[in-house]
């Protein structure tokens, strides 16, 4: 099974920030899934490939939770000063 998710940012740099705030995250097993995050203009892009779908719904599923921490955190603090 594969999913693709792709999560507009309305700047470069706010998905950059995103991407580096997510990708330390390694998948809690080994074997089964794997998991690319990238940055394409103002998109976050996350691509996984799982063995079995119910792995593959849990790692989207903690993935969705992380992400809306990262996003409320983003939000709260306002947009990054430029680089």
């Amino acid at each position: 099974d594969a999913s693709k998710l792709c999560v507009p940012f309305p700047s470069a740099l706010e998905a950059q920030i995103a991407l580096g705030s997510l990708a330390p995250d390694l998948e809690p097993r080994k074997g089964g899934i794997s998991k690319v995050l990238s940055v394409r203009d103002c998109q976050l892009r996350v691509h996984w490939e799982a063995d079995e779908a119910r792995i593959l719904r849990v790692s989207v599923s903690s993935f969705l939770d992380h992400l809306a921490l990262v996003l409320e955190t983003m939000d709260r603090f306002g947009p990054p000063l430029s680089r």
